[in-house]
Order: structure tokens, then sequence, then C-alpha cells
């Protein structure tokens, strides 16, 4: 082959491959991925949800000029822009816009600090929450103040059990708001069948369950008891968890043998819970879960608030208990002053669905809960 000819013939070659690279096409994701505030001034890792952004910080925080910077997805742009000074005395408004431009996501980003969470609990605010695309709905629970501010917003696994498709209606998710409270509304929690879906993950059932903190839905199927992020800073010291409770357990106890299928337990009855827990948000622990919420060995507990003696009950039945300090455990004035401690409630319709163990059907109602501080006169 002559030396022209084979370089012509290269060229050709290159010029071919070339033509068959094929642009990337630009990203259509909107997301907010983390977010940072310059100094050392966050009390807590920053939350971030579908639409919203809290950010908790220390108590000598001024909230009249921050300027929080904001990773996004690849090639997404957001505005405000990232580090642009804000008062956030009131929640700002940020915009993120997908890098192909076709797609924009508005989230609301609201910095708190003190201690700005309600001590009582009526369940009388819902919103309704989309899922898959608008074609189911849930209840979402939060909690004003005095002034009709936002103070607090409970979490449940309503956004996992949408995944099922067992859910359509509010009152088709295993917790929704109730008529028939002990003063109007209530919350109603319920266990349910998580059908074809949930029996090919090993998980064929949701206890009904609403807590104070964050459910991170990317682990609900990989690691469930990982999933609930319990708690949310504390300036208090708590006395007494009160309130009202209504609980009708469903006909047959189940639970996974050791081929993995959900068959009954002759003679097992299921069980509410309802607790609230106080404990020292640290570093490597910001936040209890699953798995340690009780624990007996969890270092960081301070004190717990239990129901020693539930029952099933087709009226109200009020209750009353003391936070137990565990032994050697005390309040630190200065952890306290600074956030340090955090405060969770937790309730379910199935003490144990968290291990996928309880009855379809169980139904547990609660209203008017109450956290009683020494600091209240």
């Amino acid at each position: 082959m002559k030396p022209i000819y084979r370089i012509f013939l290269m060229c050709l070659i290159a010029m071919s491959a070339v033509g068959c690279i094929q642009e990337e096409p630009l990203n259509a994701e909107c997301d907010i991925i983390t977010v940072i505030l310059p100094g050392n001034v966050l009390n807590r890792a920053p939350r971030i949800d579908n639409d919203k952004v809290v950010l908790i910080v220390k108590n000598d925080v001024s909230l009249l000029a921050l300027a929080p910077e904001f990773e996004l997805t690849p090639g997404a742009t957001i505005s405000p822009a990232s580090g642009t000074t804000l008062n956030f005395v009131f929640p700002q408004t940020y915009t993120v816009t997908s890098q192909d431009g076709k797609w924009s996501k508005r989230y609301t980003v609201e910095v708190q600090r003190n201690n700005t969470i309600s001590l009582d609990y009526g369940f009388e605010h819902v919103r309704q929450i989309g899922a898959l695309g608008g074609t189911c709905q849930y209840d979402e629970f939060y909690e004003t103040g005095t002034a009709g501010n936002e103070t607090l917003v409970w979490a449940s696994a309503n956004s996992a059990f949408s995944m099922t498709l067992q859910g359509s209606t509010p009152n088709t998710f295993p917790t929704y708001q109730g008529d028939g409270g002990v003063n109007g509304k209530c919350a109603v929690l319920v266990t349910r069948s998580t059908g074809s879906f949930g029996v090919r993950v090993g998980k064929p059932i949701a206890a009904g369950n609403l807590f104070i903190g964050n459910f991170d839905g990317t682990n609900a199927l990989k690691n469930p008891l990982q999933a609930t992020h319990f708690g949310t800073p504390f300036y208090n010291i708590p006395s007494t968890f009160s309130g009202y409770y209504k609980y009708t357990p469903g006909e047959t106890y189940c639970e996974a043998d050791a081929d993995g299928n959900f068959v009954p337990v002759p003679g097992k009855v299921d069980m509410f819970n309802i607790y609230a827990v106080l404990f020292e948000s640290v570093p490597d622990m910001e936040w209890l879960d699953g798995s340690n919420v009780l624990a007996a060995d969890n270092p960081n507990i301070i004190a717990t608030a239990e129901i020693p003696d539930r029952q099933a009950s087709e009226e109200w039945v009020n209750f009353t208990v003391p936070f137990r300090f565990r032994d050697g455990k005390t309040i630190d004035p200065d952890k306290l002053a600074a956030g340090r401690y955090s405060i969770t409630v937790v309730m379910s319709s199935s003490q144990d669905g968290d291990y996928f163990r309880g009855a379809i059907g169980s139904t547990l109602s609660v209203d008017e809960l109450l956290i009683t501080c020494l600091t209240d006169n």
C-alpha cells in the first residue's frame, strides 16, 4: 500500500470514529444534594427533604445575614445563587433548574434556632403529599405555634408505603388523620399489608408510625431500621409525657419463618407502642434510629418515658408517665443551653413492626399528647 493512500485511509477511519461519538445528553435532575453554612454555626446536620431544607443553627447565630452554599445535581443551577447573603428570619425560597433547562424545583429553606418545637400535639393540621406522579396522596402532620407559624413536621414512613401501590387516598395509608379525637381530629396508625411488592422484598407489612425526626426514604428497603432518624434539638428538662390512645389489635399476628414466609404465630397478640426519649446528640450519633432508640446499652440516652401497662381499648385511655433518667445520667446545663440534647416522640401500631412482625389491621389512635417540662409554669 502506498504511503499516501495509507494516510488517507487512516484519516477516513479517524473521521468515522469521531462521527460515531454522540454528545452526552444534558442532565434532567434538579436537586439539592448538600448544604453548608460558612463558619461553625450549625447545631445539627442539614435536613434535606423533597422540597424543603431545614438548617438548625446555634443559639447565638443571627438569622439576619446568612449565606448558605449548595451542592446540586451535576449541571444544575440555583436562584438565588449559592452563597448569596439573605435574611432568614423568615424562610427563603430557592429554585433549582436542571442542566437541560427543562425541569425546575422550588425549595423552601428554613433556619431554626432555640427551642421552636411545640410541646403539645393535637394532630389538627395535615397537608396532602402527592406521590407516584400524583396517582396517590398521603397525610403529613404538622404543628403550629400561637402565632400560626409551623413549629414541627411529624415524620412517617408513608412515602415508602407509596412504592407498594397499596395506597391511594390518605386513609388507605398506614398513617392518616382521623375523626373522633378527644378534641377534634386525631392521628390514626394502621398496620397494612404491602401486597405482592412487600412479599418480593421480604417486607410483608407496614406498621403505621409517627415520630419526631426525619424519615430517610433512600434507606427504606436496604436498611429500614436506619431509615428512621429520631430527634430534634430540645432546650428544656422534660418531666412527664401524657396523652390519650385507643387500640384494637389485628386478628392474626404473623412473622417471617425460616424460609421467609409470613406465617401466623398461635396465641400471639399484637401491641402498640408510644414513648418519648431524651438523648444527647454527639458528632457520631446526631440522631437515634430503629436499632438503638431504646437500647439499654446506648450511652447517649438520658431519659425515657414509656407506658408500662399498654392495653387494647375501644375507648380513649388517658396516660401520664414520668421521664425516668437512666443510671448515672443527669442534665448538663451548658449542654442544655447549647442545644446538645434532642427529644423524640415515637408511635407505632405494631411495636415490632420495624422487624416486620405484627397483625394486619392493628389500629392505634392517638390524641392530645403533651410533654411537661420542669421549666414550665
